[in-house]
């Protein structure tokens, strides 16, 4: 925690040192930026909660429909076989390119922007779980059997600890990615969100403004991601 805040700060100096040594109108710096955050926030608390909305919508479907895919095609080599060459060849596409496509079948509207979200999560976590599944030594299964445990047990004490060190991971990898592609969808077809914000603010030649839904965009995100750390922390200690 104390170097994730460490690089917090490291980065802020970093940011004042550059915009007073450019002295430059458009680059404006931190403390300015920040007390404009802060009055501004009413406003664009309704943005910031689309965005976020629209996030833990994504991650949700990603999870619940990626996790019993992966543990799937882990347990079932008929399946793993069927599923593997779509996974490997969908997933290097690059999801941007889709988003003509993604709007023009489901709308401009929010169930495009979740569509895309879950388009660069799923393949990730169903990957991330199928290999955790399978790294699972036999013997471990071995002791349960041996008490007389079902399948639900099984999932329970020992597929779902597997899978959670590298879901949490897969997370945290994915969520810079996650944002920057709903910053994108977010400037079509939306008066909500905070990449319809700052784009609108650039528009507007209003770079206080701009500077501002940066901030508190990255805030955002830093936030989701220590969340997350947290999660990892609580649900798997027995992993630290």
């Amino acid at each position: 925690m104390k170097n994730k805040l460490y690089g917090l700060v490291l980065f802020n100096v970093l940011w004042f040192i550059v915009a007073r040594l450019t002295d430059n109108p458009v680059l404006i710096g931190p403390i300015e930026t920040y007390i404009h955050a802060v009055k501004i926030l009413p406003d664009m608390s309704s943005h910031l909660l689309a965005s976020l909305q629209r996030i833990c919508i994504g991650l949700s479907i990603s999870v619940l429909l990626g996790t019993p895919i992966g543990i799937w095609m882990a347990k079932s080599k008929r399946i793993d076989n069927i599923l593997n060459p779509l996974v490997y060849f969908t997933y290097p596409i690059p999801k941007l390119a889709l988003l003509p496509i993604i709007m023009l079948l489901a709308g401009i509207g929010e169930t495009s922007k979740i569509i895309m979200i879950v388009m660069i999560l799923i393949f990730q976590v169903i990957v991330s779980s199928r290999d955790a599944v399978k790294n699972i030594p036999a013997e471990n299964y071995n002791v349960l059997i041996s008490l007389g445990s079902n399948k639900l047990q099984q999932l329970r004490e020992i597929i779902l600890p597997a899978i959670l060190p590298e879901l949490f991971t897969t997370l945290r990898v994915a969520l810079g990615t996650i944002i920057s592609v709903l910053f994108f969808t977010e400037t079509y077809g939306t008066e909500k969100g905070m990449g319809y914000y700052i784009v609108d603010s650039w528009m507007r030649i209003s770079y206080i403004d701009m500077y501002a839904g940066i901030a508190l965009l990255s805030i955002m995100g830093f936030l989701l991601f220590l969340l997350i750390d947290l999660a990892d922390s609580r649900f798997c200690k027995w992993n630290k």
